[in-house]
């Protein structure tokens, strides 16, 4: 079993491959052969932030008290990166290609960074804390299933 930080690391890598392949297929088919890999990146994007939202940050905050701090600042995060998704969206609907390109770009830097926060302060943070639920809460985020 992976330890919670390798986890959520290749998470996000695989999250990440999905929405570089997105682009790519937007800027060499068009946005008309992009709805596919949009609808298989907002899904992974949705599972990772419920991952962490339903499990990962609820079991850090209550074995450690900290509600206000890294894990609400994620949360805000996640909220900013769904309203992106969905504006992604509708400039796909709406075949705007420079819109397209403009809210990908917004997207990548704001991900690179939320990633960053993560896999450097808050999931080592978690580490510490939960080592001894690592399995158990890894078990719990690979069953999930989101809509």
């Amino acid at each position: 079993m992976p330890i919670i930080k390798e986890f959520m690391t290749q998470d996000h890598r695989d999250c990440d491959d999905t929405f570089a392949a997105m682009e790519q297929k937007a800027n060499s088919e068009g946005l008309a052969a992009t709805q596919e890999l949009y609808q298989k990146m907002a899904s992974e994007m949705e599972h990772h932030f419920q991952m962490e939202e339903r499990v990962l940050f609820p079991a850090f905050e209550e074995k450690t008290g900290m509600t206000q701090g890294p894990t609400q600042m994620m949360r805000m995060e996640h909220t900013q990166m769904r309203s992106l998704i969905q504006e992604i969206g509708e400039a796909l609907e709406s075949d705007n290609k420079d819109r397209f390109f403009g809210l990908t770009e917004t997207m990548m830097i704001m991900l690179q960074q939320h990633n960053m926060k993560e896999e450097q302060m808050l999931y080592t943070m978690i580490q510490q804390h939960m080592s001894a639920e690592n399995d158990q809460l890894i078990m719990m985020m690979d069953a999930m299933i989101t809509e």
